[in-house]
């Protein structure tokens, strides 16, 4: 295993992270507990999280995910300074997707849903501490899950960034976060989130959790700058395009218990350029010895913004194979190749 800085705050993550999101829908408690002990057998320390999955996300489940990772946690107690463990919390329900089933449709980041959140997670996970504490998506209207474009609403209210700041900052001093990210976010909030650091003293965020993929390299437009700049690391999500990337729904299949294939809520990389696309890839990866697979995780491994590779599986078999994509390293000659195909149809599934 790899491991890479977490921003500025002096912990080393896993190159490869868990992501959690199907524990509690596609799998059970005891599948979730054999990829904790796989993967931190393989050299994985982070394990993120989210008080709203498992996804998608609905009211009988919610919570659940946090909930087998505490069960884990308690059967495991000398373990807990082996994991860098990560979680968010769930913002209002501003776009249709978004749950209203956590504290409401206003789930604002103000004080009290901001503390109302974190003491539940700390209880679900059976945990004193938070060791990244990450705002799920934005408290206001702006390019997130796919959006293409930014709105131009005006939302009724929003939070100020400063005041968010502040109230997570006083989580901190009283020792249940150690560490703030954001997630699906965009540069004008990374800086917001900077300068309100900066002017009044309170934490940096020293991570940011977006998509990033083959088949969106959006990241690098406006925000892999500040990972250089101001050590705000990349925890990649969907770096499979929801599993699209693996080639497994290649020719219109749509094996049994696959997300595509369970929930329609996932049509995000459907779209037909996105599918094109994603059969170049795969026939690019397969003339170069490569599994579909395994290019496109060492793709985001290969990033010099990319903190950590935030993989999920439902078997054992599959999280071993992502897991093990951290031995791939990709040619001059694949990536040129690679480039050349972004060049032709870029970013068809932002």
């Amino acid at each position: 295993m790899e491991y890479r800085k977490l921003g500025a705050s002096g912990i080393d993550v896993s190159l490869i992270g868990l992501g959690t999101m199907t524990w509690g829908e596609q799998n059970t408690e005891s599948e979730a507990h054999a990829q904790i002990d796989c993967a931190l057998g393989q050299g994985v320390n982070l394990i993120d999280a989210a008080e709203m999955y498992p996804v998608p996300p609905r009211p009988e489940t919610q919570g659940r995910t946090e909930q087998y990772i505490g069960t884990w946690l308690g059967a495991n107690r000398g373990k807990r300074d082996k994991i860098v463990l990560a979680t968010k919390i769930a913002g209002p329900a501003r776009q249709p997707h978004n749950p209203r089933h956590i504290r409401g449709a206003g789930n604002q980041f103000d004080r009290a849903n901001l503390t109302e959140a974190v003491d539940g997670s700390l209880k679900r996970l059976q945990t004193d501490y938070i060791d990244l504490y990450q705002l799920h998506w934005p408290d206001r209207s702006t390019m997130t899950f796919g959006r293409p474009s930014y709105p131009y609403l005006d939302d009724e209210y929003t939070v100020p960034i400063d005041e968010t700041l502040a109230a997570l900052g006083d989580l901190v001093k009283a020792g249940k976060i150690r560490h703030l990210g954001v997630s699906n976010e965009t540069p004008w909030g990374v800086a917001q989130f900077l300068i309100a650091a900066e002017k009044h003293g309170l934490p940096r965020i020293v991570s940011i959790q977006n998509p990033y993929s083959l088949v969106n390299r959006t990241f690098e437009a406006g925000l892999s700058e500040f990972t250089h700049k101001e050590a705000v690391g990349l925890l990649a999500y969907s770096p499979l395009a929801f599993g699209w990337l693996t080639g497994k729904y290649e020719g219109g299949a749509r094996p049994d218990g696959a997300r595509i294939t369970l929930f329609e809520r996932f049509q995000r990389y459907s779209k037909p350029q996105a599918i094109a696309a994603i059969d170049r890839y795969s026939a690019l990866a397969r003339r170069h010895g490569l599994s579909p697979a395994q290019l496109a995780l060492a793709f985001v491994n290969s990033r010099p913004f990319t903190t950590s590779t935030l993989i999920g599986a439902t078997t054992l078999a599959q999280l071993k194979e992502n897991i093990d994509s951290i031995a791939v390293k990709l040619s001059d000659e694949i990536l040129a190749e690679i480039d050349a195909l972004h060049e032709q149809q870029p970013n068809p599934a932002p």
